[in-house]
């Protein structure tokens, strides 16, 4: 569903573009018209008293209409010369001549046809139903990704293309599924598709009383009609006796005697004519003009739809567009799958792919997300994946397990699974643990038994591939280079030290770039300008001596003028000591990682921060960016208030002009010694009533720290029968651990 509704969209992108805008455009003319009539309350007006007024103004008139914005138009002859004025139903005085818009007519041709007469309708009208597909196919996909129908609504986390696409799309889907739908009837309508409602009216009376015509006013089948039920009267032919008025109007229409007054025939509308008129008011707004304004507002959001779906699309294309030659599931006889938090992991399965495709091997590599009911051709699986967080799936294995429930594993189908993480982290490579047990358990036989690979360890990973080419019979060369990113060069120019006097030596670092460019000589590559980024988003800080970049979460967006990140010295850490000895004036190089699955949602719904120690440098980011003051909460934890409160004055500040709208602190080494768990049990009345209202949770900070929170969040979500697990799936339960 998800191909199709991606190449659906890029398919029709620009074509549907032109529909949205003209589309919006005309939606302005019901409002527009609106605005210019005037329109006399029910009841005050029939018929016949308008006719009269008129006739009064313009004695040769020929014909009244009243248009759908409740404009009344008359059509008349004057000195031989036809012409045609909006005037005002309480008067019968013509307000201005009436010229339909040349502009808006020539929109109206572009939307229905593209100025291309039969072909381009027929072209509208394949864009209105590709549309409906898109509208459908889109709110299953939007409720697919926030965890159900029951959470299409809830708070969406994250940055950039995809929020935005599903922000818009849930808000606007009704209103570009009305118009798809409506367009598509029309059009269906329009060659033949469906039968259109062909109301052919009274038959013309067969007699008429021919006496001498009475004034219109006096009429009494036109005195009966309220001026807000016309839709037109059609004068009779000038001293022709036997000619009668015909009367249209919202129920149907009929032929009045001019000399009796009399009501000679009279046909109702049927249902169909009915729903057709309904169907195009529904699309055009015509007589609704709060709904065309609402649909021309949901049209405008088309362009932006399409752009952001391209870019999501083109960022899924070039993850897989980084693996040529990537044969079909069903076709293949090698299996990769692949969990990854920030793309590390593919780069392995990258050289896995090269180097087995040049072996013969058909091989299919994909997101772990993907793993498919089964794999008929498939003799061999690798699962290469990383852990995130606390030994939890990464963003492309988050629904692997539940998958794997309805996984049909074939009696010759091997596999084998490979682990990336770090070792200094206690639940090293816990996920492809998991994984690797799982499997087993579905009765599955091992290739080749699990590894690890400690801190992307490409010498690692090419002895594992000389394993495993032993045991399928052909050498695997898995020559893994890592690609080396582009840095910027970046100046200290501010620090704040806490946390010496307990041992505990953490200090905030604001750095900004310099203007000077050059050449980074262990890492070769022209210096570049960083990118735009958002507090919670990681720099990559490259250590002296060519090590691995570490990572650190940003305190800061691009908008604050600086790059501020909070580090706590580790014992024998080689950055962090690298860093704590910087002075200002010194440079570093370093390099943005977007970390989106780590950020508020937007709205005014709670959001609850939870940190201890560094911590909260993402958290007061955020909270330095919530300028439109929505409830913000901060639970956090240091050691004592005297030495390591980091970020006081700041705090403070964000609470005065309410930024943040509560603050919560625990001090370990106080003289009541307590924890951020501790403040939460405290205060959990509050946090269960801000979960129960849509409010979304933050943690940032230690595993042991998260591990704690978590179990205290879980007791107090008891009571509304929900866990951790519920709210991580609707996004409203975030970690940033280490």
């Amino acid at each position: 569903m998800r191909t199709f509704h991606s190449l659906t969209g890029l398919l029709a992108g620009l074509f549907l573009i032109v529909l949205s805008v003209t589309g919006a455009v005309l939606a302005l003319a019901p409002a527009m018209d609106r605005v210019s009539a005037i329109i006399p309350a029910t009841g005050e007006v029939s018929v016949a008293e308008l006719a009269d007024r008129v006739v009064a103004h313009y004695p040769q008139t020929e014909q009244i209409v009243r248009a759908s914005s409740g404009n009344v138009i008359v059509y008349y002859s004057r000195d031989g010369r036809a012409g045609a004025d909006l005037i005002d139903p309480l008067t019968g005085e013509g307000i201005a001549p009436y010229q339909p818009s040349a502009f808006f007519g020539w929109i109206k041709d572009l939307h229905r046809a593209f100025m291309l007469g039969d072909p381009g309708r027929a072209l509208a009208g394949t864009l209105a139903v590709f549309m409906l597909f898109l509208c459908i196919s889109g709110v299953f996909l939007l409720a697919r990704s926030t965890g159900g129908w029951k959470h299409l609504f809830m708070p969406i986390s994250g940055s950039g293309s995809k929020p935005i696409h599903a922000e818009l799309a849930r808000f606007t889907v009704l209103g570009l599924l009305l118009s798809a739908l409506t367009g598509t009837y029309m059009s269906a309508q329009r060659f033949g598709l469906m039968p259109e409602a062909l109301d052919t009216g009274p038959r013309f009376p067969a007699e008429v009383s021919g006496g001498h015509p009475a004034p219109v006013g006096s009429l009494d089948a036109l005195g009966r009609v309220d001026l807000g039920e016309l839709r037109e009267l059609v004068f009779p032919y000038p001293d022709d006796p036997q000619d009668v008025y015909s009367l249209t109007t919202d129920g149907g229409s009929g032929f009045v005697d001019q000399a009796t007054g009399e009501l000679l025939q009279y046909q109702s509308r049927s249902d169909c004519s009915a729903l057709q008129h309904w169907i195009i008011r529904l699309h055009t707004g015509e007589g609704l003009w709060w709904l065309g304004l609402v649909l021309g507002a949901a049209a405008l959001t088309v362009p932006v739809l399409s752009v952001t779906g391209a870019t999501i699309w083109w960022q899924r294309r070039r993850r897989s567009g980084r693996l040529p030659e990537n044969a079909e599931p069903a076709q293949a006889d090698t299996i990769i799958l692949v969990g990854s938090e920030g793309n590390a992991t593919w780069g392995f399965a990258r050289e896995l792919h090269s180097s087995l495709n040049k072996a013969g091997f058909r091989v299919h590599c994909s997101e772990m997300n993907t793993l498919a009911e089964k794999y008929p051709q498939a003799s061999r699986l690798f699962v290469l994946t990383s852990t995130y967080g606390d030994g939890d799936a990464p963003a492309s294995a988050r629904r692997f397990m539940a998958k794997l429930v309805d996984f049909r594993a074939a009696k010759h189908l091997r596999y084998a699974v490979l682990g990336f993480g770090d070792r200094q982290f206690p639940n090293f490579c816990q996920f492809a643990l998991a994984v690797d047990a799982a499997l087993a358990g579905k009765g599955m036989s091992r290739l080749h038994a699990i590894e690890l690979i400690d801190r992307c360890s490409a010498s690692q990973f090419s002895e594992w591939g000389n394993r495993v080419g032993e045991l399928i019979g052909t050498p695997l060369f898995l020559d893994y280079r890592a690609l080396q990113p582009a840095t910027v060069k970046l100046e200290l120019v501010e620090r704040a030290d806490y946390g010496i006097a307990v041992q505990a030596p953490t200090s905030i670092f604001r750095f900004r770039p310099t203007e000077q460019g050059g050449w980074l000589p262990i890492f070769p590559g022209r210096l570049k300008k960083l990118p735009p980024f958002e507090a919670g988003d990681l720099i990559g800080v490259m250590p002296p001596n060519g090590q691995a970049p570490r990572f650190y979460s940003l305190a800061s967006s691009a908008s604050n003028g600086i790059v501020e990140i909070c580090v706590r010295k580790q014992a024998g850490g080689l950055c962090s000591g690298y860093l704590h000895d910087l002075k200002p004036g010194d440079c570093i190089h370093g390099f943005i990682r977007p970390n989106p699955g780590f950020r508020p949602a937007a709205g005014s719904r709670p959001v609850i921060l939870i940190g201890a120690g560094a911590g909260i440098g993402p958290l007061t980011g955020f909270i330095r960016n919530n300028t439109s003051c929505n409830p913000m909460y901060l639970y956090w934890g240091g050691r004592d208030s005297r030495s390591d409160f980091l970020y006081q004055p700041e705090l403070q500040r964000y609470l005065e002009d309410r930024r943040l709208s509560g603050l919560n602190t625990a001090f370990s080494r106080a003289d009541e010694r307590a924890y951020v768990q501790d403040t939460l049990r405290q205060d959990e009345l509050a946090v269960r009533q801000m979960v129960n209202t849509g409010a979304q949770i933050l943690v940032c900070g230690g595993r042991d720290m998260a591990a704690a929170v978590r179990h205290v969040i879980e007791d107090i979500l008891k009571p509304l029968h929900i866990d951790v697990e519920t709210l991580r799936g609707q996004g409203r339960y975030l970690e940033d651990v280490y």
